[in-house]
């Protein structure tokens, strides 16, 4: 028989919606299968204490061309802020603050004002990291050597130390890797600087949602996959993935099986090893290699202000970025901050009572507005594995989205899409994935008889 190719999506999140959209602009019936009662994957929010509470800080930068264009494709775009120009405020405990702000000169040159009168460095430290930076211009992010190496240890070459690290390394690394410096691999942090910061000057600028996350994601995908025609089926759980005759597949799992021509597989790493059929040849070992990385959120209402910033980084501090989400949150009279802690290995395993009285007081350490406002509530929520390590040799490990079944494809951002796990990777992970299934069922092709 002939007919349009049928492509089924495991997975809701940013990957899968964007392959889900690619396949149904191609021509294809789509159905996509997630097992919650949401879209919108890893990056959602939920209702806590009357609260609008998004599960992570999810910001995004002007070099994120893919995840912008998925937000237009969805009608959301009006529902994110987007930095002018790059400005992050810095705090200190000791009352020190400084602004990494560019000027308006072409890369490098339009961070060496920032750097030039970054206080909490002195001057023979910001000369050392401004040579730093363009030394790591001429890293290759492609060369494996370089995916193999600890960029601690090219820090140390580098003569970066435990000042230049705290003030302006951990400040980038920790958000976009989700690890320490010293434990993330060199080839991935250079092409996080590169493509964000050292090769176009606006690549950097710092974007947010103004809505929670829910809203930005969930409800737009809704709407727009339903108007591609996609078949959108939440709460199903696929069990496995099966090959059948002719090379077509059948997903078990939720209320009965759903067979498709090709089958893309955006799930995370973990649960992607459980659903692959033998044949698929993808090493199960492989995946659980990558390891994850936990991230802690710290959610604080105070009954004032006490940041008078949209966001901010700490340095020498617990509180890594702290972000005002008072707005998005329906927050009124008060002010809600929502504390981001990366690489979260220690405070993944404390138990909430002592999480709250740790950041508690770091808050106000960092937040002089802080010490005499009151806490009206305080929660804590944990994200156990929020991302896939970067760690040195994490590359070779990461799949291409082809498997050994032509018709079976991966998708995630955890997949080898060059960019750390970030939600522009997501997207560009789906977009890939969908060119690839597209190509294993090309429209109007044979399909071959499937038998029970």
């Amino acid at each position: 028989m002939t007919g349009r190719p049928r492509i089924a999506i495991v997975g809701g999140g940013l990957a899968g919606i964007a392959a889900a959209l690619d396949c149904a602009d191609a021509g294809a019936a789509v159905t996509l299968l997630e097992v919650r009662p949401r879209l919108g994957g890893a990056a959602y929010s939920f209702e806590r204490e009357g609260l609008a509470v998004d599960n992570g800080q999810h910001v995004f930068l002007r070099c994120c061309t893919e995840y912008r264009s998925l937000l237009a494709r969805l009608g959301a775009e009006h529902d994110v802020v987007l930095q002018e120009r790059l400005e992050i405020p810095v705090l200190r405990p000791d009352g020190r603050t400084a602004m990494l702000r560019r000027n308006g000169a072409p890369a490098p040159l339009h961070l060496a004002g920032a750097l030039a009168r970054y206080r909490l460095l002195t001057p023979r430290q910001r000369l050392g990291v401004a040579r730093a930076m363009l030394a790591l211009r001429g890293v290759d992010p492609d060369d494996p050597a370089n995916d193999a190496r600890a960029f601690g240890g090219w820090l140390d070459e580098q003569r970066q130390g435990e000042a230049e690290i705290q003030a302006i390394w951990r400040l980038i690394v920790l958000p976009t890797l989700n690890l320490e410096p010293a434990q993330a691999s060199l080839a991935q942090v250079a092409q996080v600087f590169q493509v964000g910061l050292l090769h176009d000057a606006g690549a950097g600028d710092i974007g947010y949602a103004r809505v929670p996350l829910s809203q930005l994601h969930d409800e737009p995908a809704r709407r727009t996959l339903a108007r591609a025609g996609v078949d959108v089926r939440l709460r199903w759980r696929a069990e496995r993935v099966v090959p059948r005759a002719g090379g077509a597949c059948r997903i078990e799992g939720g209320e009965g099986p759903v067979d498709a021509d090709a089958v893309v597989v955006a799930v995370p790493h973990g649960r992607a090893a459980a659903l692959l059929p033998p044949e698929a040849a993808v090493d199960p070992t492989q995946l659980e290699r990558l390891g994850s990385s936990p991230i802690v959120n710290v959610h604080v209402v105070y009954d004032r202000r006490v940041l008078e910033t949209p966001f901010a980084a700490g340095v020498d501090t617990p509180v890594q970025w702290l972000f005002d989400r008072g707005s998005p949150a329906g927050v009124a009279g008060g002010q809600y901050v929502a504390v981001s802690v990366s690489a979260a290995d220690d405070e993944q395993s404390m138990d909430p009572d002592t999480l709250r009285e740790h950041y508690l007081t770091a808050l106000a350490a960092l937040l002089p507005a802080a010490r005499g406002a009151r806490v009206e509530r305080c929660f804590v929520t944990r994200e156990h594995a929020a991302t896939f390590r970067a760690a040195p040799g994490a590359r070779a490990l990461r799949p291409g989205p082809r498997t050994g079944l032509p018709s079976v494809v991966l998708a995630g951002s955890w997949t080898d899409t060059a960019w750390p796990a970030t939600m522009e990777g997501a997207v560009r992970s789906g977009q890939t994935a969908a060119g690839v299934a597209l190509a294993a069922v090309p429209h109007g092709s044979q399909r071959a008889a499937v038998t029970a």
